[in-house]
């Protein structure tokens, strides 16, 4: 028997604790931390337990996966008096779900077991699938770490997703930068074609639905073809996210000496989008920013 912890129980985080939930080996518990108990009401009446503080969360788990939005609000949930940290007393594995650079994922292992004295270990596995895999248990999960401290994660990681072991600390958080990199290419390039379409006077929708059934045919353009069609930017996934994202993708691309082509064009993109103020909404909003660059110029 064993006791889950997890923290950050947003749009991706409350899905993947609601499948861990439901489907826990018997005897396992869910012990839940986030900003609020009132959001996540729905997985405490489902028998998930409430802790008051990441130390307290700690105290009482085996293993803790995080969904918050980068390394910072890692550290910040780790550290002081009732951070998680303060809480170890016996081992615990972290696992990091979030996005982030994989530099800082290897560094937060190193420090973690220093600051534990080997109580303490961090292993990667970031997703990808967006708010849809999450709803649907679908992620495609990229696990990073040691054989043995991820064969403690993948039995939870399954519940979520398909997990794939994919080398040492850090190696999830490189394949999530190389899926970035081509996510955001192709969300780009789909926003891009949907305002050349339009202006052209082609039916973008009709448009799309041949494309989806073509070689150009994605998960993304999938996904966000409604999204160009009807130009609807509510949220689903930050566009700023993607800011962090790729500059992990450039970072890795320097440590490997690998000059890049895209990367360096699509951050730049990206930029001007939340430069324009438009950071909070939906990716979708890359079509606004490209409709509306003649005008900025």
């Amino acid at each position: 028997m064993a006791t889950v912890g997890f923290i950050g129980l947003g749009t991706m985080g409350h899905p993947i604790a609601r499948h861990m939930l439901e489907n826990l080996p018997a005897g396992d518990t869910l012990v839940l931390n986030d900003i609020s108990s009132d959001r996540i009401k729905d997985l405490l009446d489902g028998g998930a337990v409430w802790a008051g503080s990441a130390k307290e969360l700690a105290s009482k788990s085996d293993i803790v996966f995080f969904m918050v939005p980068d390394i910072p609000q890692v550290r910040a949930v780790l550290a002081g008096e009732n951070g998680l940290l303060a809480g170890v007393d016996k081992e615990i594995l972290l696992v990091v779900c979030s996005t982030v650079s994989p530099d800082a994922v290897r560094q937060l292992d190193v420090d973690v077991s220093e600051i534990t004295n080997g109580l303490a270990r961090v292993i990667d596995a970031p997703v990808s699938g967006g708010q849809v895999g999450a709803e649907a248990g679908t992620l495609s999960i990229m696990v990073g770490g040691p054989d043995d401290l991820v064969a403690k994660a993948l039995p939870y990681l399954k519940l979520a997703g398909n997990p794939a072991h994919l080398g040492p600390t850090g190696a999830g958080e490189v394949a999530k930068a190389c899926n970035q990199l081509i996510g955001a290419a192709n969300i780009i390039a789909n926003a891009e074609a949907a305002v050349v379409a339009e202006r052209a006077g082609l039916d973008v929708a009709k448009l799309f639905e041949l494309m989806l059934g073509g070689y150009s045919s994605s998960t993304i353009m999938a996904d966000k073809a409604p999204r160009y069609i009807n130009k609807d930017y509510t949220v689903s996934g930050a566009a700023s996210f993607w800011i962090k994202d790729l500059k992990a993708y450039l970072d890795e691309a320097g440590r490997t000496g690998t000059p890049t082509v895209q990367g360096d064009r699509l951050l730049e993109a990206f930029q001007g989008v939340v430069d324009a103020g438009w950071g909070a909404e939906d990716t979708a909003i890359v079509q606004k920013y490209i409709e509306e660059r003649d005008a900025q110029a």
